[in-house]
């Protein structure tokens, strides 16, 4: 038997880079819809299309009732399983109507929040239709008072968007060093450098907080490019805080990736529009990377080609830098490389593939 108009569910998902549990794939007439918003894995694809093709039932009858058959993919770095859930053309009216009720109410849950998402910084760019698409994918999470949301150390799993409450940052003495309140964001910073969370966040009161996981965030940024300037400039503000911290930024000047992670050290000489060279000593070997008024004009890493260098040096976080001012007069008429927005959100991405 062929199922050309089926849909199916993920039920079991660990370590994917692109799916969540929940998610649907839909068949109709031998195409293939992945979730919206996502792109298609054609490894998954093949897998389903696989099920789709076999001549059997999709479902068996067992001493516990109807079993749905399992299937699932493990091709690249993660696992997923997926089931048939049902045949499309034959979903009851009932179903249906179930389906569109419990849409409407998880969209009635985030309406009544949409006026703080349409006042946030960050969605700004965004027009109507474009932020309720990406709203559909926000999850919602509830917290009572003086409870841990994010502890320091845990790994950056999901951007958290303040709807209802009040939550603090908190130090390693247990001290309150900051609070944040309706329409702040938090955990970003983790997300976009693949550092471990950097203080511990509780609630102070009741709290409700829209959630966007990892994987999920990578979608968004695909999708909505102009996003992408948002998060870039939250990464100069953070780099330019932390030099404020250390001291200004100046020829002469050391430090060690551990402490200034090397995404965070080049956008402070692109903000800065410095011109001058980064050596840097790392455990596989020298390399340099050359600025001249804050853009990227030479790279040298383990005779890979400049833009490849330097993809692979975001990915360090040991090594220590020495950062010289001036460059030779042939150097100063090397050419850009490349966007520099354009190379970092590049080099984010691989670094993220390479470490789902």
């Amino acid at each position: 038997m062929e199922y050309r108009n089926a849909i199916f569910i993920v039920t079991e998902e660990r370590s994917c880079p692109i799916y969540n549990v929940g998610e649907e794939f839909k068949v109709e007439n031998d195409a293939l819809a992945v979730p919206e918003g996502k792109t298609a894995c054609l490894l998954m694809v093949r897998e389903l299309m696989k099920a789709v093709a076999e001549k059997k039932s999709l479902e068996r009858f067992s001493p516990y009732g109807v079993q749905r058959v399992k299937f699932e993919c493990g091709g690249c770095t993660g696992l997923i399983r997926f089931e048939f859930k049902k045949e499309k053309g034959f979903a009851t009216l009932q179903m249906k109507l179930l389906a569109a009720a419990e849409q409407r109410a998880r969209m009635r849950h985030l309406d009544k929040f949409y006026d703080v998402l349409r006042k946030l910084e960050i969605f700004e760019p965004l027009n109507e239709d474009s932020l309720r698409d990406l709203s559909g994918q926000l999850q919602l999470k509830h917290y009572d008072a003086n409870k841990i949301i994010l502890k320091k150390g845990d790994p950056g799993t999901s951007l958290y968007i303040v709807l209802e409450g009040r939550v603090a940052v908190i130090g390693d003495d247990g001290q309150t060093l900051s609070e944040m309140v309706v329409g702040d964001i938090f955990g970003e910073m983790s997300l976009l450098s693949g550092e471990p969370v950097t203080t511990s966040i509780h609630s102070r009161e009741k709290t409700r907080l829209a959630t966007l996981s990892s994987k999920d965030f990578k979608h968004i940024l695909n999708r909505y490019p102009v996003l992408q300037v948002f998060f870039y400039r939250m990464l100069v503000e953070r780099s330019q805080v932390n030099t404020m911290r250390a001291g200004a930024i100046s020829s002469g000047m050391t430090g060690r990736l551990s402490d200034i992670n090397a995404v965070e050290l080049f956008q402070l000489i692109n903000s800065s529009q410095k011109t001058g060279k980064v050596q840097l000593a790392l455990d596989d070997g020298n390399a340099m990377v050359a600025f001249n008024e804050g853009e990227l004009v030479k790279t040298r890493y383990r005779n890979l080609p400049d833009k490849e260098a330097f993809f692979a040096l975001l990915a360090k976080g040991e090594g220590s830098f020495t950062y010289t001012s001036g460059l030779a007069p042939e150097e100063k008429e090397l050419p850009v490389i490349g966007g520099f927005m354009g190379l970092i959100m590049e080099g984010m991405r691989r670094v993220d593939e390479q470490e789902g």
